[in-house]
């Protein structure tokens, strides 16, 4: 639903005279625009924001020996077929009036017409587009909610700590970077930031840059004019402009090309761009969500990413924890999709077995959350009775060796180990810088070990930064 105060109507019409007679019956209720021709038409349509036109059919004709009337109608079905045309006729004929129900225009208004008559018509119009705003808000809204279904399966102190981060991010217009590995749920965990946001009746937009040729990243990211290069036949909106007053969830951020980080990063300080072939300054406002499954401080430091452009998108970092390092989720997030995969296939919910849940647990799964959710389907799928058993699994879940006898715990004495002392005395070749240096070489591991090599949750466990836990694990030489 359009934020404006009122709706806009554009009149179309060669005579002056016309044009601020419809006017005058309209300027109270409504913006009026006004154009001559079909070009100055269709220009206004494509600036965006019209809501309803009146056209006259019978202006001069064009080029193609089309009346500039059903010109105007059918570039404005091309460009957006949602927006009504009314179109003015004094023409009673029966085949003027085929013409303009081809080309599918919301109604005909014949001459001679009366103020009220144009009043009821443009209400009803304006109404309409209005409608079919609502109706494609909550169908979006609905798509949403089932993409973003998945993003709080789970219970483990690592994701309840990004769920709370999440929350408290989602009530600003803050950039937000989403780090882990490749199957982690990024662009959930986007999606559900976009929900529960003051925004989530808006669009959520999302763009691969991996899955774009680089030619036409630009293209995508801000759209293009008619003519920008060859194929362009019309103009195009990009992913800015479509996710304008919503979220744009950029995937793969690392991906970018030195050339498009700089136009990227022009957009986050601004919110301004142009259209590639195109001289309009667009504004837009939104909320950009970055995710990446590389290190950007690695790439920064190796010159591949832009440091400016890396602190803009990294207001808020959330890392999203590796699947092996949430065990006792692994479970929880199996039974959600074995209920979803049986409502998709149209079986019965089955139940697992505990064989079947302490294989999936002792597993390392390298894709982490979208390999568990195949590997259920897939489970689902074969499985013929009403318990899922170790024999719906493949082979290197179901073959794995036992799992190792549990070390005894280490206590805080026993845990590190940097100096050995010789009969109760230090030895002989001691270096207090070595022995620092031992010790907290032996610390960083230790939490790293302990904190299933998440070095966001290994700084909070050490209580320093994690870029300075970065430092020390590239400095100290940690073996991770």
């Amino acid at each position: 639903m359009t934020d404006k105060a009122k709706q806009t109507v554009l009149i179309v019409d060669d005579q002056a005279a016309i044009r601020r007679q419809l006017a005058s019956v309209l300027e109270d209720d409504y913006e009026v625009i006004q154009a001559s021709s079909r070009k100055e038409a269709l220009a206004a349509v494509e600036k965006g924001g019209v809501d309803v036109v009146i056209c006259d059919l019978h202006m001069p004709p064009n080029e193609d020996d089309i009346t500039e009337g059903l010109g105007v109608l059918e570039g404005v079905r091309e460009f957006n077929n949602q927006i009504p045309v009314i179109v003015v006729t004094g023409d009673d004929s029966r085949s003027a009036a085929m013409e303009v129900a081809k080309r599918s225009a919301y109604a005909p208004l014949p001459k001679p017409f009366t103020p009220v008559e144009i009043e009821i018509m443009v209400r009803n119009a304006a109404q309409s587009h209005q409608l079919h705003h609502e109706i494609r808000a909550l169908q979006e809204q609905l798509e949403n909610l089932r993409r973003a279904e998945k993003a709080v399966v789970g219970s483990t102190p690592a994701l309840m700590r990004i769920l709370d981060q999440a929350k408290a991010v989602a009530e600003t217009s803050a950039t937000v970077l989403i780090t882990g590995e490749s199957g982690t749920g990024k662009e959930v965990l986007a999606r559900h930031i976009h929900q529960i946001s003051p925004r989530s009746k808006e669009p959520f937009i999302a763009c691969n840059i991996a899955a774009l040729p680089e030619t036409l990243v630009e293209s995508e990211l801000f759209g293009h004019e008619k003519g920008a290069f060859t194929g362009a036949q019309t103009r195009r909106q990009g992913r800015f402009e479509l996710a304008n007053k919503g979220t744009l969830f950029l995937d793969e951020i690392g991906e970018l090309t030195p050339a498009m980080q700089v136009k990227l990063l022009r957009v986050l300080q601004e919110r301004q761009f142009e259209r590639l072939g195109g001289k309009d300054l667009l504004t837009v406002d939104i909320r950009v969500i970055a995710a990446t499954n590389r290190n950007l401080e690695d790439m920064v430091d190796n010159g591949q990413f832009r440091a400016d452009l890396y602190y803009r998108l990294n207001i808020v970092n959330l890392e999203l924890p590796p699947l092996r390092g949430r065990q006792e989720d692994i479970p929880i997030l199996a039974r959600h999709f074995v209920s979803k995969a049986a409502g998709k296939h149209e079986k019965s919910i089955p139940s697992l077995s505990q064989d079947f849940e302490e294989r999936l647990t002792r597993y390392r799964w390298p894709g982490n959350i979208r390999e568990l959710e195949n590997i259920m389907e897939r489970a689902v799928v074969i499985s013929t009775g009403p318990e899922l058993t170790i024999d719906s699994l493949p082979p290197k879940i179901r073959d794995q060796a036992p799992a190792a006898p549990s070390a005894p715990a280490e206590t805080p004495h026993t845990m590190l180990h940097p100096l050995q002392l010789i009969d109760g005395s230090l030895p002989p070749d001691l270096s207090f810088e070595s022995a620092l240096t031992d010790f907290k070489r032996e610390l960083v591991r230790q939490a790293l070990r302990e904190c299933h090599q998440s070095r966001s949750e290994a700084a909070q466990r050490l209580k320093i930064s994690r870029q300075y836990l970065h430092k020390m694990i590239n400095e100290l030489k940690v073996e991770e």
